[in-house]
Formats: C-alpha cells, structure tokens, sequence
C-alpha cells in the first residue's frame, strides 16, 4: 500500500515561523493561528507563572493596605465580611473569563472576544470601546499601584522622623514619578528573567503576608479583640446609610483583585495558553480570596478598637498606624519597608501586562501611533516601545497626584470603573449574540453553568461600577471630598466613544489578521470576507475586487 500523506493543515503551517524562531511550541502557534495571530512573542511564562503576574500585580497585603480607607469605615465586620462576599462575587466574574480564555487566549483577548461575539452593527464600536476601557484602566490600576507606593515609601520617613514632616502633594508625585519610570527601566531590560521574577514576586507576598499575620498577634497579644468585635461588630463612618456604607467596603476586594485579566494579556507569551490562562485565573483569585480573608480577620483583631483615629493616622497610612501600635517604631518600620517592596513589584508586573494589551490593541491598529508602538524588539521579542507609551501615559495622568488626595483616589476607581466595562462586555456579547458561535477550550464550566455564571457576573460587574462612581464619604460632596472617577471615566469613555463616531469608524475594522492569506483555511478566509476583517499588509475585504490580484498597502492606512 502506498504511504499516507498527511493532509495539509494551513494552521500547523502557519505556526512553524514561530516554532523555528524558537518562540512557541507547535500546538500553542496553532492555537493562535486559529485566532488569526502569527506568532511575534516568546513563550517565557509557565502555568505558575502566569498565576504568579496576576498574583504579584494582586499585592494582596499591600492593596489591602492601600485600600483601608474604603472598608474600614464599615467596621471591623464590614471588613472582613465585605472581603468574602465581594471576593466570591468575583470569583464568578473569574469564572466567566476562564471560558473565554482557555477558548480563545490572545493578548488582545477583552476586545478580541467582543468584536467576534458582538453584532455586526455593533462589534467595532464595541471592540474599541474595549479595547481603551481596559487599557486605561490598566494604566489606570499601574498609576493607582505606584501612588499608593509613594505614599507607603513615605510614611517609612514619617514614622523614622515620628510623624514630624508631613510630605507636600509635590512629594509624592516626585517619588510617583521615580517609581513609574524605574519600572519602565527595568519592564524594557530584564524581559527575559521576568517570568521566573514571578515566582520570586510571588514568595515576596507570601513571606509578607505570613509575617503580618504573626507579627500583629503577637504584637497586640494582651490587647487582641474578640470575636464579637471581629465577626459581629459593624461602624459607619461615613454620612451614607450603613447598609450603603457596608457595600463601599467591597471596593477594597474589588480593587485588589482586579489583576486577573493581566493572564490573558499574558496569553502569547504563556505555554499551554488554553490551561494556563484560565488556570492562572481563578488560581489568583481564589488565592487572593482566601488568604485576604485571614488577613482581614487578623487585622480586625488587631487594630486599635478607636478606628477612626486609625484612619486619621499621622502616618499617612493606616496600615502603618496598626504597624505601629502593634510592634512600636522598629516593627512598623521593618514591615512597612517590606510593604512597598513588595507595591513596587506590584507596579512592575502590572507594567509588563498593560504594555501587551496596548501592544496588542497597537497591532490592530486602534491606539494613536499604533505602527510605531505595534513594533516588537528583535532582539528581547517584547514591545519596548509599548512598555514605554504606558509609561508616558501614567505620568500623565498621575499628575492627579498634584491636586488632592480625593482626585487621586480617581487613580484607584478608574482602575475598578474601566476594567469592569472590559470584563463584562464581552461576556455580555457572548450572552446574547454570540452563543452559538463559542466554542469551549479544555477548561470549561459547562452548558448549564455556563450561562448562569455570565449573568450574575454582568450584574456584579455593573453594580462595581456603580460603587466606584460614589462619593466614600457621603452624599453632597465637597470639592476636597468628591469622587472625581465619574468625571474621568466618562471622559475615557465618552472620549473613546467620540473619537470612533467621528473618525475611527472610517477605519477601524476590529482585529487585524497578521497572518498571511496562504496561511489561513479557506474556512478563515471566507469568514473574513464575509464579515469584512482585515488581513494585516491588504486592503480590507471590502475593498477587495472579485478577480483582481491582491496588493500590499499599508496596515495602519485608513480604509
């Protein structure tokens, strides 16, 4: 019998560039090659290390910290309690995501996926929507990390002067803007060791968390609260009603374990992408869920039962006020340098994921200036030039910094605002126009969960949004006191949303294939003119003549 030749697969062929280059294995360049993507990244994460960068940019302790100001008020059970019911809340939006990312796992994955679920008439407004939501919030979430660094890194120097210098707003945008751009320093020059950083990030947490949970009871061992007080004991602080007042303490969990989505832009550089994005998802959350939990309980034990005068710290902080009272000068000081250590990874792992989505978003032609970013260093195979226009943007926007502390505060909700629109969106596309077109990766929660699980994580999603937008204080807001993050999202928005009506339209036309057109399926090339994509390098399909030879032009060329 004559020897069988295997059947030619346009898929397998078009991963092979990758796998020559060394970058990816055959089966995660195929995987990719689905979605219409070459390979230009190396695949440097593992599993574990892609739990690692959304645990690290996590920071639990150190976002705990940073975000006491909103769950305190509610007391010491709103603490605690708040953490567990919003962390579960979240839990259903990880598992939501962890469909889509074992589905379909690329770095563009949020406006990847809405403009494949969405309705034609909808998609590309929606996509670009998308797309910017989440890349300013991103940037949005490194400004908030890098602020609350400043402010830990300076309350060290208040505690050693004991609290007899007060640092001016100038201060700490100063060290803001040090932090920012060592981060882009080091997120452009040691790429190839930041996979295996992560696990070092990741140990740095945990010797954090396991040395606050110790340290505290012992410190407060004559002086610990009971249980009552703990588990049972509820405050108001704010002129809201309490019920209220307990719900504004969900926007700490919210915050703090709003970095899960750094694993799918962490897609093209993780191996077994289908596995490890999903995975790396609800292992970081469920993480956070859990040990934020034990946190929380062991600081309700802990603190000082006058809570006020904790938030009102000299410090500047109230995690270094708790510090204090528990282990005097020399215990603050230790564990409070530990503290923004750590914020400081926070700041650098977040960096590396909010440059592969704007990369990502670059590449398809969405951001300004989108052919001078979408370019990849030959040499370090990550997008230096990304890393760098996150970095611009960040200083920019940390200038906030400069006017008030409530302004600043914009920083943390622009983070929890603008990423939320991202995550529920393209959920919300696949509920309810692309259901019939999804078709699940190896990590699945199945046909009867599956749907269930979206809603509930639509409506939680919507509601945080909500959260974010309210004044922490109360109602009838000062100017010193007014939550400026309506203010700023609805210019991301409203901006994002005009610049498409009025110009982007024209042009933008969603994901770009940067396949070549021999490397697709004639599956792939018949979806694509049939709804109007874009081949990366060829004119649109819209523009394309039935028998007339195909021409090179310009990517980034408005159609």
């Amino acid at each position: 019998m004559a020897e069988e030749v295997p059947k030619y697969d346009p898929e397998r062929q078009a991963s092979l560039t990758g796998v020559a280059e060394g970058l990816s294995s055959e089966d995660d360049a195929a995987v990719l090659a689905k979605l219409g993507y070459k390979q230009e990244l190396r695949r440097n994460f593992t599993m574990i290390e892609v739990f690692g960068i959304a645990f690290s940019i996590m920071g639990l302790l150190p976002s705990i910290a940073s975000t006491l100001a909103y769950s305190l008020p509610a007391g010491p059970a709103g603490l605690v309690w708040g953490w567990f019911t919003a962390s579960a809340f979240i839990f259903v939006v990880g598992l939501a995501m962890a469909d889509l990312g074992s589905a379909m796992p690329t770095s563009g994955g949020l406006y990847w996926w809405t403009h494949y679920f969405a309705s034609p008439k909808t998609r590309n407004a929606l996509s670009f929507l998308v797309g910017y939501s989440n890349t300013l919030g991103l940037v949005g979430g490194l400004c908030s990390i890098d602020y609350g660094f400043a402010l830990m890194f300076l309350s060290v120097i208040v505690i050693a002067r004991d609290g007899n210098w007060t640092p001016s707003n100038g201060i700490v945008y100063a060290v803001f803007m040090c932090c920012v751009l060592v981060h882009g320093v080091l997120a452009s020059t040691i790429s190839k060791a930041m996979a295996k950083l992560q696990t070092a990030f990741v140990i740095a947490n945990f010797i954090l968390i396991f040395a606050t949970i110790i340290a505290l009871p012992v410190g407060r061992a004559s002086q610990r609260n009971d249980g009552e007080f703990i588990f049972g004991t509820t405050g108001n602080l704010t002129t809201w009603p309490i019920g209220w007042a307990w719900f504004l303490s969900w926007l700490s969990p919210i915050w703090t374990i709003g970095g899960f989505d750094s694993c799918v832009h962490m897609s093209e550089e993780a191996s077994n992408a289908t596995k490890a994005v999903p995975y790396g998802i609800l292992m970081s959350i469920g993480s956070c869920w859990l040990f934020g939990f034990i946190i929380c309980i062991v600081i309700a034990a802990c603190i000082s039962p006058d809570i006020e005068s904790v938030l009102g710290s000299p410090f500047g902080q109230p995690m270094a006020q708790i510090y204090f009272d528990a282990l005097g000068k020399k215990g603050a000081l230790a564990l409070m340098s530990l503290l923004f250590i750590v914020q400081f990874l926070m700041g650098l792992s977040i960096l590396v994921a909010v440059s592969r989505q704007s990369w990502a978003f670059s590449r398809d032609g969405a951001l300004p200036f989108s052919k001078f970013f979408r370019k990849v260093n030959a040499r370090l195979f990550i997008p230096v030039r990304a890393v760098w226009g996150c970095v611009f943007v960040a200083l920019i926007l940390g200038l906030l910094c400069l006017i008030a502390p409530a302004a600043a505060a914009a920083l943390f909700s622009l983070a929890v605002a603008g990423n939320n629109v991202a995550w529920g969106t393209p959920i919300l596309c696949r509920l309810v126009w692309g259901q019939k077109k999804f078709k699940p990766g190896p990590v699945y929660t199945g046909d009867k969960l599956s749907r269930p699980i979206g809603w509930l994580a639509i409506v939680f999603l919507c509601f945080g949004i909500m959260l974010a937008m309210f004044p922490a204080g109360g109602p009838d807001p000062t100017p010193e006191t007014m939550n400026y993050t309506v203010v700023v999202n609805s210019a991301v928005w409203g901006g994002a949303l005009l610049y498409y009506f009025i110009d982007a339209r024209k042009w933008f036309t969603g994901p770009k294939i940067t396949l070549s057109e021999e490397d697709l399926t004639e599956e792939q090339a018949a979806a694509i003119r049939e709804e109007g994509l874009q081949i990366e390098g060829l004119p649109a399909a819209a523009e394309s003549v039935e028998g007339e030879g195909i021409t090179e032009a310009d990517p980034d060329k408005k159609a």
